[in-house]
């Protein structure tokens, strides 16, 4: 894999990178934001190690324009001496894909990448399609009725997972999986995202396309498809 590797301490960034090429991968190294933004748009990666504390621009504001200004959607894993719960959410809802506590064990680093990488060319170049609404999750491009939709982070996960599995019901468990791995947010915080969703996918439009199964999860469903 290609990974770039953004920190601004030299001894950890020289450790991964040992640890990496070891492992048979190219990794290429910024020591700010700035520099690693410009990296990242410029070159083509698989997955992105991304510390949170950066001098200038800072992980999350990277993480962020990364996803929201430059429509990327490399895998990214955060770095961070922050280990609260509320820094994890905030880290997952700029846009980052799995989260690391310093220290950690380069081993585990190595596996996650693997995990993200892999995870990373299986969207390369998919659309999915659901009646009149469009994902592209290459380029991260929405559209509905041929009006362009922007989501933020949270929103985009969401609606990949309902329409991957449409019309098949995703059950609440599995989207918080989905979104938030295994360090789960508050009861509310899932319903008020598909809220969320649903006033940007459905309310403007005349056939709504997120279901709630009550008590179980939510779908989404073609109404043109279904049997009269």
């Amino acid at each position: 894999m290609h990974i770039l590797v953004i920190e601004d301490n030299n001894d950890i960034a020289a450790n991964i990178g040992d640890f990496l090429v070891d492992k048979g991968h190219t990794v290429d190294f910024a020591g700010d934001g700035a520099t690693g933004m410009h990296l990242a748009t410029t070159d083509n990666f698989d997955v992105i190690v991304l510390d949170l504390g950066l001098p200038g621009m800072d992980g999350l504001e990277v993480c962020q324009r990364l996803r929201q200004e430059a429509r990327q959607q490399t895998p990214v894993l955060m770095l961070t001496a922050r280990d609260t719960l509320d820094d994890k959410l905030t880290g997952f809802d700029s846009g980052a894909d799995d989260y690391m506590v310093k220290p950690f064990a380069l081993q585990e680093l190595a596996a996650r990448l693997e995990v993200l990488g892999r995870r990373g060319k299986g969207n390369k170049g998919r659309l999915l399609q659901l009646a009149d609404l469009s994902f592209d999750l290459d380029s991260l491009m929405i559209s509905r009725g041929g009006k362009l939709i922007q989501l933020n982070p949270i929103g985009m996960k969401l609606l990949q997972a309902l329409m991957e599995a449409a019309p098949s019901v995703v059950t609440r468990q599995e989207l918080e999986m989905c979104v938030w791995g295994e360090t789960l947010p508050d009861s509310d915080s899932l319903r008020v995202h598909i809220h969320g969703l649903r006033n940007v996918i459905d309310k403007p439009f005349d056939k709504p396309l997120i279901q709630t199964r009550h008590g179980i999860g939510y779908h989404m469903v073609d109404p043109d498809a279904l049997p009269p």
